[in-house]
C-alpha cells in the first residue's frame, strides 16, 4: 500500500448537530440530482453511459442518507466531511458503514425492541406531554439504520458495472467502473469501450474484472491505466477508457485552497451569498487508441494499443448568483474551462 491510500479522519470537517446534517445531506442530495440531468443535457455523457453515471450516483445518495440516519441523533460520534479537494464524506464513513453492517444481527440484538420502544414513545408523549430524549431518538434511528440499508447498496472503494452490448459499429462491448480514491476522498466513474477476440465474452467476464480492479482502482495517468489494462488483458481490445472525476463540491464545509472554494467561502464569509452556495467541479478525461503494436518475443508477441493524447476537459457547474461571483474572481480558471459555467439551480435550505 502507498502512503497516499492511508486514510485518517484528520483534516477533516465535523458535523456535530441535527442542523449541520440536515443542511449537508439537502445540499449534497439537490446537487447529485441536479448534476445526473445535467450530464446529459449537456451531452457530457451519451444515454449510455448517462444510465450507468446515474446508477453510481444513486449508490453515492443510498451511502448519504444511511450516514444521515445514523448520526443525526449521535451525541458520542460524528460524521467527518473531507476538507481537501473534496466536499465529500471522508472515506473512512463508508468503510463504517460497510463494517456496522457485517455486524447488524449482533447490534440489533443489542438495541431495545421495536414494541417497547413504540410503547415507551408514545407514553412520553401522550400521557406525560413530553418531548421523547434524545438518547431514545438516536436508538430509534439505529433500529431504522440496521434494520433497514442494504450493505450491498453502499458505495465501495470499487464498484464493478456489467458488460454490455454498444450501439457503435466499430465497438462491441462497454463496461463500467468507479472507485473512491481514498487520496482525494471523493468519486471516480470510468467506461471502457473494447472488442472481444472471442466468442462469448461472459467466459472471459472474471479475468476483466479482476484486472480493473487491481490496475484501474485510483486516480492516475490515464493513459497508464489505458496501457496496463491493455497489457494484462490480452483476448480484449480497448478502443477507448474514459474517466470522470465527480468534484471537488465546494460549499460551506470545504476548507481547501481550491481557487473556487475560496472565492464562494468568501462570499459567504461577507454575506454577499447565502450559506447554502454551492459550486461542483466536474473533470472529464478521454484517451483512445490511435494504431497497434506488437511486443514481446518472437513467438509469444501480443498486439497492444497505442494510445493517442489524453484529452482532458474541466466543467463547473453552479446557480447564476455563483457563476457571475466566479467571473469576477476567478476568471482566469473560468476561460480554461471546456465550456462556460453551466448553470443549475440553487438549492434553498430552511433549517428548523
Amino acid at each position: 500500500m502507498s502512503i497516499n491510500q492511508i486514510v485518517t479522519p484528520l483534516d477533516s470537517a465535523i458535523l456535530d448537530s441535527k442542523a449541520h446534517y440536515t443542511f449537508y445531506h439537502k445540499m449534497i442530495d439537490f446537487v447529485f440530482k441536479e448534476l445526473i440531468v445535467t450530464v446529459q443535457q449537456e451531452q457530457i455523457c451519451n444515454a449510455e453511459e448517462v444510465a450507468v453515471f446515474k446508477q453510481y450516483c444513486d449508490l453515492l445518495l443510498y451511502s448519504l442518507e444511511a450516514m444521515r440516519i445514523k448520526y443525526m441523533y449521535d451525541d458520542e460520534d460524528h460524521m467527518k466531511v473531507d476538507v481537501t479537494e473534496s466536499g465529500f464524506p471522508n472515506y473512512l464513513e463508508f468503510r463504517y458503514l460497510y463494517n456496522d453492517l457485517e455486524l447488524r444481527n449482533e447490534y440489533l440484538d443489542k438495541l431495545t425492541p421495536v414494541d417497547a420502544l413504540k410503547e415507551e414513545f408514545l407514553d412520553t408523549l401522550m400521557r406525560k406531554k413530553k418531548p421523547v430524549k434524545k438518547n431514545k431518538l438516536f436508538q430509534a434511528a439505529s433500529i431504522v439504520y440496521y434494520s433497514s440499508v442494504d450493505k450491498k447498496y453502499i458505495f465501495n472503494r470499487f464498484v464493478q458495472g456489467k458488460i454490455v452490448t454498444t450501439k457503435q459499429s466499430d465497438v462491441a462491448y462497454m463496461t463500467s467502473w468507479s472507485f473512491y480514491d481514498v487520496s482525494k476522498n471523493r468519486p471516480f466513474i470510468c467506461y471502457m469501450y473494447f472488442n472481444y477476440d472471442g466468442k462469448n465474452i461472459e467466459d472471459y467476464k472474471t479475468e476483466i474484472y479482476e484486472v480493473l480492479q487491481r490496475t484501474a482502482d485510483r486516480d492516475m495517468a490515464l493513459d497508464t491505466m489505458a496501457y496496463a489494462i491493455d497489457k494484462r488483458l490480452p483476448k480484449i481490445t480497448p478502443k477507448t477508457i474514459k474517466r470522470i472525476d465527480l468534484g471537488p463540491v465546494h460549499n460551506m464545509f470545504a476548507k481547501d485552497e481550491n481557487e473556487i472554494t475560496h472565492a464562494i467561502l468568501e462570499g459567504i464569509s461577507k454575506k454577499n451569498i447565502p450559506l447554502e452556495s454551492y459550486a461542483i467541479s466536474l473533470r472529464v478525461s478521454e484517451v483512445s487508441s490511435e494504431s497497434e503494436f506488437k511486443e514481446g518475443r518472437f513467438f509469444n508477441k501480443q498486439t497492444l494499443q497505442r494510445w493517442g493524447e489524453v484529452a482532458h476537459n474541466s466543467y463547473v457547474l453552479a446557480p447564476h448568483r455563483i457563476i457571475q461571483l466566479l467571473y469576477n474572481k476567478t476568471p482566469n480558471l473560468i476561460n480554461a474551462l471546456a465550456k462556460p459555467p453551466i448553470e443549475i439551480s440553487g438549492v434553498d435550505i430552511e433549517i428548523n
